[in-house]
């Protein structure tokens, strides 16, 4: 399919550059997993469990709030 993005609502065609930085904070995005996942598996470190899934999950929504910042959905 050529551009998915034209027939799903409210999304637009991005230009090559958003697509680039898109990816980008993607990249950023597993980086900062693979981090995380080191942290929680390195012996020497007592992780909080409740804190670390905290983390996790407003570092996901900081990511998918700069990607719909950079893609600028039309929809909610």
């Amino acid at each position: 399919m050529e551009n998915q993005h034209r027939y799903v609502d409210g999304y637009r065609e991005l230009n090559a550059h958003e697509i680039s930085i898109i990816n980008d904070i993607k990249r950023q995005g597993n980086s900062l997993g693979n981090f995380l996942e080191n942290l929680r598996q390195n012996p020497d470190v007592n992780v909080d469990e409740r804190w670390l899934a905290e983390a996790k999950t407003d570092l996901q929504k900081g990511l998918m709030s700069a990607v719909r910042a950079v893609a600028q959905p039309t929809t909610f």
